[in-house]
C-alpha cells in the first residue's frame, strides 16, 4: 500500500499520482514533484489516500517537498517568461512560413526544458524553428502538437446544451467516445447534434452509456426478428425510460412487451 497524493500542473488540468513521501497536504498546496520532464512545479488536487501497489502504474515518482516562498517567486518567472515566449516564437515560425499557431508555453521548474504546444491541421517540420529556439532560451526545446479537442478546452465556449464546455470546466482528460455510443443511447446520428464545437463527438455521450448498456442487457437492437411468448414479428422500438419493446408481426401486429417480460420469455 502506498499513501497517493493527486497533483495537477494546471486548472483543470490531468491529475497525476505522486508517491506523497509521507508529507501531509492540504488542497491547493504548492508542491514541487519529480517527472519524466524534470522537476515540475504543482497543485495538490486530490488529498493522501492509501491505494494498492497492483492498482498503481510504476515507476511512481515522489513530492519533493511542499513549495517554499522562493519556489512560488521562481515558478511565478517561470510562467511570465513562457508566456512572453509565444509571440517570440509565433513571430519566428511565421519567418519560417510554417502553418502552425502556437498555443502556449511552459518551463519545467528547473528550466531544463521549454515546451511550445500548437495546433496545425498537417504535420509540421519545425526541426528549424526548434534549433532557433534552442540558440534563444540556451534550453532544450519541445514543440507538441495537440488536437481540436485540447483547442476546445483552451478556449472555452459554450455546448449545445447551452452551458460552459465540459472539458474548459471540469474534465481533465479525455475519454474515448464512439459512434456506438450515441446509438446506444438513441440519438439521431446528425453531426450538428451528436459533435461538440471542436468537431468531435460529444463527450458527454460517454457519461451515461454505462447505464443504457446495463438497461439494454439481452435486448436485441431494433429491426431484428424475435418469438416472444409465441408472438413473431420484428423489433420496431425499444423505449429505454419506459423499459418496453414494440414487436410488429408479418401481418402489421403490433405489440409491446415490457423489458421483464422480454427477458423472461424470448427465444
Amino acid at each position: 500500500m502506498y499513501y497517493i497524493v493527486g497533483c495537477v500542473f494546471e486548472n483543470g488540468g490531468k491529475i497525476y499520482n505522486f508517491d506523497s513521501n509521507s508529507i501531509k497536504f492540504n488542497l491547493n498546496d504548492k508542491v514541487i514533484v519529480e517527472t519524466e520532464r524534470g522537476i515540475q512545479f504543482a497543485f495538490v488536487s486530490v488529498l493522501p489516500r492509501l491505494i494498492p501497489e497492483e492498482k498503481l502504474i510504476f515507476p511512481l515518482k515522489k513530492v519533493i517537498r511542499k513549495a517554499n516562498q522562493m519556489d512560488i517567486e521562481k515558478f511565478n518567472k517561470n510562467s511570465l517568461d513562457a508566456f512572453e515566449s509565444v509571440n517570440i516564437a509565433r513571430n519566428i515560425a511565421g519567418d519560417l512560413d510554417l502553418k502552425m499557431r502556437i498555443i502556449d508555453a511552459s518551463y519545467n521548474f528547473d528550466r531544463s526544458q521549454l515546451l511550445f504546444r500548437f495546433l496545425s491541421d498537417d504535420r509540421v517540420d519545425f526541426r528549424e524553428l526548434a534549433k532557433k529556439l534552442a540558440q534563444l532560451y540556451k534550453t532544450r526545446i519541445e514543440l507538441r502538437q495537440i488536437g481540436v479537442r485540447d483547442k476546445a478546452k483552451e478556449i472555452g465556449g459554450i455546448g449545445p446544451c447551452g452551458r460552459l464546455l465540459c472539458c474548459s470546466v471540469f474534465l481533465s482528460d479525455f475519454n474515448s467516445v464512439s459512434i456506438n455510443m450515441a446509438k446506444n443511447q438513441f440519438i439521431s446520428l446528425n453531426p450538428t447534434k451528436i459533435n461538440g464545437v471542436c468537431g468531435r463527438l460529444l463527450c458527454c455521450l460517454k457519461y451515461e452509456d454505462s447505464m443504457y448498456t446495463e438497461l439494454r442487457k439481452n435486448i436485441p437492437n431494433v429491426g431484428v426478428n424475435v418469438d416472444l411468448k409465441g408472438f413473431k414479428g420484428k423489433i420496431i422500438n425499444i423505449d429505454i425510460f419506459k423499459q418496453l419493446v414494440t414487436v410488429e408481426s408479418r401481418d402489421r401486429v403490433i405489440k409491446i412487451f415490457t423489458f421483464e417480460e422480454f427477458k423472461s420469455g424470448s427465444n
